[in-house]
């Protein structure tokens, strides 16, 4: 069951916002009034995977929360595709395998604890997804987990990267922002719950600029990279391992 996401609807002493049950509880709900498009950018992430996914390739979904990509690709892709699911939050990873078993999920999976600023170990990949993942990866180590990334994926696979981002300068950034928030309001978000998540989350997650988050795909060996989404302050990126010149 999802409930509706009132976290931040009582005052609450400062803390860095954190993936507990809490937010486990009402992630869903979070995530699809926070995240502008949210469910659009479910579906073309699943459309992008069809073409790249390789029967008997792994899919990875690193950050998969509770498991709201991989249940949507588990209706498009064949069964001998299999699905690895990593996060660092353990009661994220219970609401996964619960989701998973009421989703009624057949081929075989795997879901992982790992914490992702160590890095990653991944086996026959055709499609990593990071969705929302990266900009709450130290930026000390974000480089070498595109490395890892990049050096361990399949020829022709692709990594989809959806990332809060800032805007290229200092007015738009400040404008989008202001937009973004508007987007919460008319969600229902009200000021206090605006602030006090914007504080969590200060110190937690630390966007790029779309244009560095480019640079760093393509500087890491990635031969093809493309933004498929983009709402202010929000995009969406596919990044395709080629090595054939």
């Amino acid at each position: 069951m999802t409930y509706q996401d009132k976290v931040f609807r009582v005052e609450k002493t400062p803390a860095d916002f954190k993936f507990g049950a809490n937010v486990v509880s009402v992630f869903d709900d979070m995530v699809t009034r926070s995240v502008p498009f949210y469910l659009e950018i479910q579906r073309m992430m699943t459309e992008i995977a069809i073409d790249f996914a390789v029967p008997g390739s792994n899919v990875y979904d690193l950050g998969c929360s509770t498991g709201t990509t991989l249940i949507n690709l588990d209706r498009v892709l064949s069964t001998d595709i299999n699905f690895i699911g990593i996060d660092d939050s353990k009661e994220m990873l219970e609401k996964c395998k619960s989701n998973f078993d009421n989703a009624g999920l057949k081929r075989t999976y795997n879901l992982q604890y790992a914490d992702l600023n160590k890095g990653v170990k991944l086996e026959n990949p055709s499609v990593v997804i990071m969705c929302l993942t990266l900009q709450f990866i130290r930026p000390l180590y974000r480089e070498k987990l595109i490395e890892d990334i990049y050096s361990q994926m399949n020829e022709n696979g692709c990594l989809i990267l959806i990332e809060k981002v800032l805007g290229e300068d200092s007015l738009f950034n400040r404008q989008f922002i202001k937009y973004y928030y508007d987007y919460k309001r008319r969600n229902q978000y009200n000021e206090m719950e605006i602030s006090q998540k914007r504080e969590a989350l200060e110190n937690v997650l630390i966007p790029y600029k779309l244009m560095e988050n480019r640079e760093l795909l393509l500087n890491k060996g990635f031969r093809y990279v493309e933004t498929f989404f983009k709402w202010y302050n929000f995009c969406g990126m596919v990044a395709v391992k080629n090595t054939t010149i």
